[in-house]
């Protein structure tokens, strides 16, 4: 037998909860045609000073699969949703708002994508055709979506959605989660980065009834923060190795400007002249060093976690072994190249040559030398947490040897 738990969080819901409990109830025949033998509805009151409580209490009164659970203060969407969480019996675990915006008639429609092998089932309102989202709050989502795709390597058209289906095997997956509006976006992230299977079936949105309880400012700042912080819990270099990629592609460009400028005949720079070198030569290092400090946290993360995880900047490692054991090579060889630029240049001042000409080269070498140093500082940091690890490892071996008793 498979069981659906849904979960609805109400706070001060009393003008919209008895319409949205007695649409879920009325799914139980549409949920038997998919399979699903049983429905438990789990109302949780978190500390409402309106009369939700007793409105649910009522008509729990003559329907066995729903109850309630009441916070006694108000602890936030993502805290009620987990008390459900840990309350629900069923194999399958869904949830939604108490404010009528989500079409619990969907909910068959999402188990049967479930039962068929998806370990995350979200009803997406970006791909449903009748949606009725506010105009500020689509732009949000759209922003959302996008930055979700991009960190994690999967596309996804709706982040925060608020009505999923998802297996009960995945919680010690996903958890922790926040206690705030925020969970949505953090359940997807990490589901994501878990290798969960998720799938998104389009939804019809509705207007919601009472006010909302959603600031587009505070809680799209939340949303950023606790999705940037999430990947990189996971997969650091997503997003140094980023942003570094950028600072070293936008220093090689203005280098090569540079040169062609001085190759063409030039051997004085203007006022943008002496910006765009500032600007290669800071965003060289830069990009190099964030690169390399992702790269870094990556091996730091998988040393933490036991089980493998989706990492690299394209969301998988491209190179065996990985690129922080070339880090020692790459840097030394920018060294020695740095340390040669500088030393044929010095040579060259040294025996007269105009010092306008060659200066140039001097700045050159003098970055190609902090980077090659950069790269090597990260290579015996990786070699050190390595030897760290092994020596754990070889510990935990030599405490409990495999061996066979003759």
């Amino acid at each position: 037998m498979t069981k659906l738990t849904v979960v609805i969080p109400a706070y001060n819901e009393e003008c919209g909860i008895a319409a949205i409990v007695s649409r879920v109830l009325a799914i139980k025949e549409n949920l038997e045609k998919v399979n699903i033998d049983g429905l438990e509805l789990l109302v949780v009151n978190d500390g409402s000073r309106d009369r939700t409580r007793e409105i649910v209490l009522e008509i729990a009164a003559s329907e066995p699969c729903l109850r309630v659970i009441s916070h006694p203060k108000n602890r936030g969407y993502g805290a009620a949703l987990k008390t459900g969480f840990a309350m629900s019996q069923g194999d399958l675990i869904g949830f939604l708002d108490a404010d009528g915006t989500y079409p619990p008639e969907y909910f068959p429609q999402l188990c049967k994508a479930a039962l068929e092998g998806a370990d995350l089932v979200i009803g997406s309102r970006m791909m449903g055709s009748d949606s009725k989202m506010p105009a500020t709050r689509r732009v949000g989502n759209l922003f959302f979506a996008g930055l979700l795709s991009l960190l994690g390597s999967k596309k996804v058209t709706d982040s925060a959605s608020g009505m999923r289906v998802f297996k009960r095997s995945i919680l010690g997956k996903i958890f922790p989660l926040p206690d705030g509006l925020n969970l949505t976006p953090v359940m997807s992230t990490r589901a994501l980065h878990e290798n969960l299977k998720v799938v998104e079936l389009p939804i019809p949105y509705s207007e919601r009834v009472g006010r909302s309880k959603l600031s587009v400012v505070k809680d799209g700042k939340i949303f950023l923060e606790s999705m940037i912080w999430t990947v990189l819990s996971y997969n650091p270099v997503r997003i140094f190795g980023l942003i570094g990629s950028l600072g070293i592609l936008l220093s090689a460009i203005i280098g090569l400007v540079l040169v062609g400028v001085r190759l063409s005949g030039s051997t004085t720079l203007g006022p943008w002249g002496i910006v765009g070198l500032s600007t290669s030569l800071v965003s060289g290092v830069a990009g190099i060093s964030l690169f390399t400090l992702g790269v870094t946290f990556n091996y730091l993360v998988s040393l933490f976690y036991e089980t493998p995880i989706r990492q690299g900047l394209f969301g998988r490692p491209l190179l065996n072994p990985p690129l922080e054991t070339h880090f020692g090579w790459m840097g030394l060889s920018v060294l020695l190249v740095g340390i040669l630029v500088g030393l044929i240049t010095l040579i060259l001042g040294v025996n007269g040559w105009d010092m306008n000409r060659i200066w140039m080269y001097l700045l050159g070498a003098a970055m190609m030398i902090l980077i090659g140093l950069q790269l090597i500082i990260n290579w015996i940091l990786v070699r050190i947490l390595g030897e760290l690890s092994k020596r754990r490892e070889s510990a935990e071996h030599d405490l409990h040897p495999a061996a066979v008793q003759e």
